[in-house]
């Protein structure tokens, strides 16, 4: 099945989010033993859970620092790319900073969304006249009582594989 179909019928059908989330796992093999879900996904949100297993603690039993970062880089990641498309678009982290405020000892949630006007003024009108753009995505992770864990920035630069240039 197309990567682009499956994602838009993931948004209507939880049996297409759970195959969804076993493609991803397949897909990007570093994240797999975190156990990362697409919780909801739309054109202009996303919610991603982390579940509070060993795999995923720290020394003291809370959610690990970096896997609670690595959340947020595919949470942002993924709703760009969902709505660029993989095939048109490169994408790549350039920076993140990240707040933590409280220590999670539960199953965490990320949240992302982004509004159309952010989207033109970000993303769709700079790539008119730039061959790249840098944006900067602000993602919350919850766990399950509402605490805030972190909130992060992540700076993506975004670029059309027409304009890539490797070198080899």
């Amino acid at each position: 099945m197309n990567p682009a179909k499956l994602i838009e019928k993931a948004k209507h059908s939880r049996f297409y989010r759970w195959l969804l989330n076993k493609v991803l796992s397949r897909m990007i093999p570093f994240n797999w033993p975190h156990g990362f879900e697409i919780v909801s996904i739309t054109g202009n949100a996303i919610q991603t859970r982390l579940p509070y297993k060993r795999k995923n603690l720290n020394h003291v039993r809370g959610l690990h620092a970096c896997a609670l970062a690595t959340l947020s880089e595919f949470t942002t990641g993924f709703l760009l790319i969902s709505r660029l498309g993989i095939d048109k678009y490169r994408l790549i982290l350039q920076k993140m900073e990240i707040h933590y405020h409280y220590q999670g000892k539960m199953d965490a949630v990320a949240e992302f969304s982004i509004n159309e006007d952010w989207w033109n003024e970000k993303i769709i009108e700079p790539l008119k006249s730039n061959e790249s753009v840098m944006v900067p995505c602000e993602v919350k992770i919850y766990d399950r009582q509402s605490n805030q864990l972190t909130t992060a920035v992540l700076h993506w630069q975004l670029k059309n594989w027409t304009k890539v240039k490797t070198k080899t």
